[in-house]
């Protein structure tokens, strides 16, 4: 068991990867921060009991240890944004999506700790995606890498008004086939709302590791957490889970039946 993550080895030609599962934070780095980090509130909570089904499917799960506020796996290594002209959170977040401080005065990381944590956390993980893509490749001839998040519903510092409950991102088609996408748009979703490439186009693990000139091909689902979550408390609601889960089956069902995207223009 490596201690940055945990990865479960599938036997169909798709990796699941959840960088902002992870919850916890190490001593020595928690004494820095704040209360409101303490509650590690952006969490993408409970992806791995979400996606439950997926093993069963034969899916390969790659699942983090550690917070978001440590290191953000989703953001690329040199602090490059995401979006350009948009509230951007950073590799070593300084503040939370409400906008509260993640550390005390005085104990943001420098450039020097981010490298540090660069080296011990992010490419840790980063080197399990790229093995296991290789892995996956080489027994199937492609890949399919699945990017699942979750946020709030509300989040005014990202976006206005409430988000789609299921949002798709392939960074406008760069990320993957247009194959690979087309047989989601006969998908069933109701009474859900969906987009593709809406606010969330996806971030960087999409949009570095979607190549699908070399038969790797990744989509991200950044789903909203008032579908599965009870969002005042970010416990888990039984009631609401058990339907949105069979709809996440049929997407992951979906993109395995495509089969190799190449073949299938």
């Amino acid at each position: 068991m490596n201690p940055i993550y945990s990865l479960h080895q599938g036997s169909v030609p798709m990796l699941i990867s959840m960088p902002h599962n992870g919850t916890e934070i190490p001593a020595e780095l928690k004494a820095r921060m704040t209360p409101a980090a303490h509650r590690v509130a952006d969490t993408d909570w409970f992806l791995d009991r979400l996606y439950g089904f997926a093993k069963d499917l034969g899916c390969s799960m790659l699942n983090p240890r550690y917070s978001r506020y440590v290191i953000d796996l989703n953001r690329a290594p040199d602090g490059q944004i995401l979006y350009a002209g948009a509230n951007n959170t950073e590799l070593c977040p300084t503040s939370t999506f409400a906008e509260e401080p993640i550390y005390q005065p005085g104990e943001q990381p420098d450039e020097t700790e981010i490298a540090e944590r660069v080296g011990k956390y992010w490419q840790s993980y980063h080197q399990a995606i790229i093995d296991e893509l290789a892995r996956i490749k080489a027994q199937h001839g492609y890949a399919l890498l699945f990017e699942a998040h979750t946020i709030r519903s509300e989040v005014p510092r990202f976006f206005q008004g409430r988000l789609p409950d299921i949002n798709f991102g392939n960074a406008d088609g760069k990320s993957c086939l247009e194959s690979l996408v087309k047989p989601l748009a006969h998908i069933d979703y109701a009474p859900y709302t969906q987009v593709l490439n809406g606010r969330f186009k996806g971030g960087y693990i999409t949009r570095h590791y979607g190549q699908p000139e070399r038969n790797v091909h990744a989509l991200q689902l950044e789903l909203s957490q008032i579908t599965y979550l009870d969002e005042k408390t970010l416990q888990w609601h039984d009631n609401n889970a058990s339907k949105i889960m069979p709809v996440l089956q049929r997407i992951v069902e979906a993109l395995l039946l495509v089969g190799n995207p190449a073949l299938s223009k």
